[in-house]
């Protein structure tokens, strides 16, 4: 990408499912009490990923403060009271949609959008939330969302109310099981909810899909079922969420079009955020 910024991959294992605010907290801070000492804005800037979100960041930055008694660009996704940036819990969604729209401006000239496109998506986080936002707005039909113990189909398209109720519930580790089930929007507009399994091969024909959820969620069978109900393009909104036997599926497809994590992230919100911060200390 050009950018001064590397990459890697770390975090704590545990289960925040079920746990209350104050126990999240101790946890953050025992955790940062540790991790602060690898640490930086010039050193190493962590980043919220799957089970931490804003809560979380703010946590682990009110520890890192405490144990280091210094206000730097240290972590990214935090809210807007202590240096986060207006663009961030949006960005990476809305980034894959307008990546995805750059896609489709190219095969087809600029004749094609997201208008009347059906869009598989995985997931249920912050980045599948905001890409299902966007391509409703621009006139697609979502018809799947996930999370780790099942996925949600609907045919006629899963409707903006639908992701706000997800949302507010997700921050209360709430499954799409118990969301369906307790939220009026799912029996105004019916859904199917399958315990288990990712949305890709239970989805009827699509134009469009979107892997939002986590690394290596598109095996080489669940590629070729994609390819079979007409997907036309592929971009990742998770860390390579494609498996190598599916990247050569959708290669030697030649009629589908692939947009790589490493290509769709790439880098700016997290660097606005960290160079924000730096203006601010």
């Amino acid at each position: 990408t050009g950018l001064d910024m590397g990459g890697g991959k770390g975090g704590l294992c545990v289960d925040l499912k079920g746990r209350s605010n104050n126990e999240i907290r101790r946890i953050c801070y025992a955790f940062m009490r540790e991790l602060s000492r690898h640490i930086g804005q010039d050193t190493d800037v962590p980043a919220g990923d799957i089970g931490v979100g804003g809560r979380e960041i703010g946590y682990l930055f009110g520890a890192y403060r405490s144990y280091k008694n210094s206000w730097e660009g240290v972590l990214t996704g935090k809210g807007l009271n202590w240096g986060g940036s207006l663009i961030r819990p949006e960005a990476t969604g809305y980034g894959l949609v307008y990546y995805t729209q750059a896609m489709i401006d190219y095969a087809t000239n600029g004749k094609e959008s997201f208008e009347g496109k059906r869009v598989t998506i995985s997931g249920s986080g912050n980045v599948a939330q905001y890409a299902a936002l966007k391509v409703i707005e621009l006139g697609g039909t979502v018809v799947s969302l996930s999370d780790s113990k099942g996925c949600i189909i609907s045919e006629t398209g899963i409707t903006s109310e639908q992701v706000a109720d997800i949302s507010s519930a997700k921050v209360n580790f709430k499954s799409l099981e118990q969301i369906v089930n307790e939220y009026s929007t799912f029996s105004e507009n019916k859904v199917q909810y399958i315990a288990g399994a990712r949305p890709w091969t239970h989805v009827q024909k699509v134009d469009i899909a979107l892997p939002c959820a986590t690394q290596n969620e598109v095996s080489g069978e669940e590629a070729k079922a994609l390819v079979a109900q007409g997907v036309k393009f592929i971009a990742e909104g998770s860390n390579m969420g494609s498996t190598p036997e599916a990247i050569a599926v959708f290669e030697t497809a030649r009629s589908t079009a692939t947009g790589p994590s490493e290509a769709v992230w790439y880098g700016p919100p997290r660097l606005l955020t960290w160079v924000v911060l730096l203006f601010l200390v």
